[in-house]
């Protein structure tokens, strides 16, 4: 059964929404415009705020989803994690897409939501705070990401999850190398700010 779920899971994961948006509204890759990346803050640059909520509220289901599934079934907590690490690394690595997703931001809050509802949604509105004063998403999932082991404690919460929690918000802080240089360089793009919408080969 724990095997099934965490394959499942990956399977649930790997469903790019912001590609699927991307081609039907405006029949592009949205993998080769603006950043490369599949999330909702590329959608936004691309597509507007409309399409990139909605690509955020699916990401960020499929995460919640994977863990209420799993915590149904299984109060098995290494299943539950494993499922969750499994969602995540489908919307990084689609199986479906040539293994080339997003971020996981998104999915990562729909996860913790499903495993830590009250700190995850305090940690949401800090998210928010520094998005609207900054102007950087890459910034506010940053710090979301080093966020993440703090609330696991507040929540007290098992080790297993706290482990979790620490590899979770390392998995984040890697994903966005790109991001970090480009805010040390100063070239970051802040949200609003509109891409070349030329595809990149």
């Amino acid at each position: 059964m724990s095997i099934i779920l965490v394959i499942l899971s990956y399977l649930l994961g790997s469903i790019s929404f912001g590609y699927i948006i991307a081609k039907k509204v405006k029949k592009v890759d949205i993998r080769k415009i603006g950043s490369g990346n599949a999330g909702a803050t590329n959608i936004s640059r691309v597509l507007g705020f409309k399409y990139a909520l909605a690509v955020f509220l699916l990401d960020a289901g499929k995460g919640l989803i994977a863990v209420l599934v799993a915590d149904w079934l299984t109060s098995n907590p290494w299943t539950i994690i494993f499922c969750a690490y499994a969602v995540i690394c489908g919307h990084n690595w689609p199986i479906f897409f040539s293994f080339k997703g997003g971020r996981g931001s998104a999915t990562t809050l729909g996860v913790f939501l499903g495993i830590m509802p009250v700190p995850a949604l305090i940690g949401f509105v800090i998210i928010v705070i520094i998005i609207l004063t900054t102007r950087y998403v890459s910034l506010a999932s940053i710090t979301g990401a080093i966020l993440i082991p703090f609330c696991v404690l507040f929540s007290q919460l098992s080790w297993e999850y706290l482990v979790f929690g620490l590899s979770l918000a390392a998995l984040i802080i890697w994903r966005h190398i790109p991001n970090i240089k480009r805010l040390l360089q100063g070239k970051e793009l802040k949200i609003g700010e509109k891409v070349d919408l030329t595809p990149k080969r």
